[in-house]
């Protein structure tokens, strides 16, 4: 989306009026049609204003510039459906404008301890936090990434408390992302999850989770508190989400949507693409399935080979990624329904996120053992938080560790030498490069599994090899679509055809050549510099 100086004056005012009436009269503008319309269509016209204008997002490239637009105008749509389909409480109209648009995306956070931050450090402060506050889960998904169980490893609750001020305090954070384990399992110290939610009233969440601990008193409380939005995994329609999650679990999460619809709770839903199921979850069927339901928004995370019996053959192929980017984008821009893909939308946030950013913003991951990591799905640890703070260190020192400063300027070398935004992900997408910043800082692997990874060389040859294919594929798109355009005319460009994988048997020799090359690289690597 534009930046703050590029936003219209006239969508703030409306905005910070809309924002600043009491909850009864705040909740009668925003259910009037007329409001919603011209809101909506304000806001639209000054994003599809920036297109053509030089001074908004410079920088970025045109398609670049297109992408964020077309991805903003679908936030906009999905909270106007919601909004006319009454999928929102009194509260949680509260919430969407007074914390979620006024604060998060006008105001970006608390803007004075965000200038300190920029001032201090000479960059921008990260924009959120995902913290999975216990481990403990009710179900046992194969490939969990979080390698979840029953046990009680969590954080206490008056932990998870301090880190959310100190980021409030610190880097002017309003918004955080909560995960698990089975977040509405988490109980610590007396409290839950919503006692966190009802404290922190100036924040909004959300909340991934496999929906089944939302009962009736769950839901209740939420709709009183306004300021969470739960997205509820969903791997497909029944035969493949219960394939995965176990059997009838496609109708208990069915139940759950239906109970946050009946309450006016905002949700959406956390779609894992997998080799298996990759066509079925973009599918219209699917798409028009999860918005009946009532989501207003879903969000495409690629399977990991990370976490509980990890295996590289649950990715989907380098060919049903390339499927899976334009296939998005058609829905994104053709039903205007927010469905950002974290692997292959990296157009939307400048490339990757992790190590709280490089520019325009990013995040930390914090698990159950308060071990912090780049990314949720980067499970190397260069600090806990435990121990930060027994030594009496902040966020901000946490911040600063080398290694993460190490991710940071890989992110930043990454787009400022134009490399493709399609495959931004250091782990998935460059796992060589990565490897190489684990081998010169050494952060501890989280769990068993993380550090099975390190001393396979297989695993490393494998991901090396599917990313050589995925840019053989992608690559002609980056530079014939981003790089090449130099001006915009205000009009979409269309989405170009998906060029054909390399043959068979060349990719089959080359693939074979890459393995051996990549492994035999990475084990004289690892006898010198690694011991786990």
């Amino acid at each position: 989306m534009a930046d703050n100086g590029s936003k219209s004056k006239t969508v703030q005012f409306m905005v910070r009026t809309l924002s600043t009436a009491s909850t009864p009269r705040l909740a009668r503008l925003v259910k009037s049609r007329s409001v919603q319309k011209l809101v909506v269509h304000t806001v639209k016209r000054q994003l599809l204003k920036s297109l053509k204008d030089p001074s908004a997002d410079s920088g970025y490239l045109p398609s670049v510039k297109e992408d964020r637009v077309i991805m903003g105008i679908s936030i906009m749509e999905s909270i106007r459906r919601g909004l006319k389909n009454k999928q929102f409480s009194d509260s949680y109209i509260r919430g969407l404008l007074q914390v979620f648009v006024k604060t998060l995306f006008i105001d970006r956070g608390n803007p004075e301890q965000r200038k300190q931050f920029q001032e201090a450090f000479g960059k921008m402060a990260p924009t959120f936090l995902l913290i999975a506050p216990g481990k403990a889960c009710n179900l046992r998904c194969p490939g969990c990434y979080s390698d979840s169980d029953d046990k009680s490893n969590h954080l206490e609750w008056s932990l998870v408390d301090r880190i959310m001020d100190e980021a409030k305090t610190l880097w002017g954070e309003r918004f955080f992302v909560i995960s698990g384990g089975e977040p509405f399992a988490y109980r610590s110290e007396g409290k839950d999850l919503i006692d966190l939610f009802e404290k922190h009233d100036d924040c909004f969440f959300m909340v991934y989770t496999n929906g089944t601990l939302i009962n009736d008193e769950v839901s209740r409380r939420l709709a009183k508190t306004g300021n969470a939005l739960p997205c509820v995994s969903i791997e497909g329609f029944r035969e493949l989400t219960d394939a995965r999650r176990g059997d009838g679990m496609f109708d208990r999460i069915v139940e759950t949507m239906s109970r946050l619809k009946r309450d006016k709770i905002p949700f959406g839903v956390s779609l894992t693409a997998t080799c298996h199921n990759a066509e079925e979850i973009l599918s219209d069927e699917f798409v028009d399935f999860i918005m009946g339901k009532g989501a207003l928004l879903a969000f495409v995370f690629h399977y990991m080979p990370i976490g509980r019996s990890f295996s590289l053959e649950l990715m989907p192929t380098p060919e049903q990624r390339a499927w899976m980017w334009k296939r998005s984008w058609e829905i994104v821009r053709q039903r205007q329904f927010f469905m950002p893909d974290f692997w292959n939308h990296g157009t939307c946030v400048d490339g990757c996120l992790a190590a709280g950013g490089h520019g325009q913003g990013g995040y930390f991951y914090i698990d159950w053992n308060g071990a912090v990591t780049p990314c949720v799905f980067v499970p190397y640890s260069p600090v806990n938080i435990r121990d930060a703070y027994a030594q009496g260190k902040t966020l901000n020192d946490v911040w600063q560790h080398p290694f993460f400063q190490a991710v940071r300027q890989w992110e930043y070398d990454y787009v400022d030498d134009g490399r493709s935004m399609i495959s931004p992900c250091p782990n998935r997408d460059h796992h060589d490069e990565l490897e190489r910043l684990l081998m010169q800082y050494e952060p501890e692997p989280t769990d068993s599994n993380a550090a099975d990874t390190l001393i396979d060389p297989e695993y490393t040859a494998g991901l090396v090899s599917y990313n050589r294919r995925f840019e053989m594929i992608t690559d002609p798109i980056w530079n014939s679509r981003y790089l090449d355009r130099k001006t915009h005319d205000g009009a979409f460009a269309p989405l170009p055809d998906i060029p054909e994988a390399p043959a068979a048997e060349e990719a089959e020799t080359w693939s074979a050549s890459e393995h051996a090359g990549a492994a035999d690289s990475m084990e004289r690597a690892r006898s010198t510099s690694i011991s786990v």
